[in-house]
């Protein structure tokens, strides 16, 4: 990439549902990630009019028009070298060995985020259809000063004022 991106969008499991929050939610990104089950290529094009965007294919992307996504994606910037997957149980190899700083999942539509041998791992959660009880949410990933910054956003109840 040319560019330098230090604010990075995260979103995953839209399945098909792009709502208004996430969009505003993901506002002043200088890049987004998609990590799969999009649902929608419509979804990939309307992020754009934010930003770059890189996109994963998930499980319920099986659709003709997602055949064109990639199952894995690796987005090289300065500072940070991204690895993005749909499930992070089909990861296989050792991402710090690659040089990975930060894996980039969705799938369980849970945000979480966790740290092991020294590479970030991120999942934004779900910004499409409530899913049981769980959030709904997209995550901003600030790396324009160590240590980075994560905020999930949680799009029912920071836009429901």
């Amino acid at each position: 990439m040319s560019r330098n991106p230090k604010t990075i969008g995260l979103i995953s499991d839209t399945h098909g549902l792009l709502r208004p929050q996430a969009l505003r939610a993901l506002e002043g990104s200088d890049l987004i990630v998609h990590a799969g089950d999009v649902g929608d290529p419509e979804i990939l094009e309307t992020l754009k009019t934010i930003a770059p965007v890189f996109a994963v294919r998930g499980n319920v992307d099986t659709e003709p028009w997602a055949l064109s996504l990639p199952e894995t994606e690796i987005i090289e910037t300065d500072p940070v070298t991204i690895y993005v997957l749909h499930n992070v149980h089909a990861l296989d190899l050792d991402p710090f060995a690659a040089g990975f700083h930060v894996i980039v999942t969705g799938h369980t539509h849970k945000p979480a985020r966790t740290e092991h041998g020294g590479v970030l791992f991120l999942n934004p959660g779900s910004a499409g259809p409530r899913r049981f009880n769980l959030p709904v949410t997209v995550a901003r990933l600030d790396v324009s000063k160590q240590p980075w910054s994560v905020v999930f956003v949680d799009l029912m109840e920071t836009f429901s004022k």
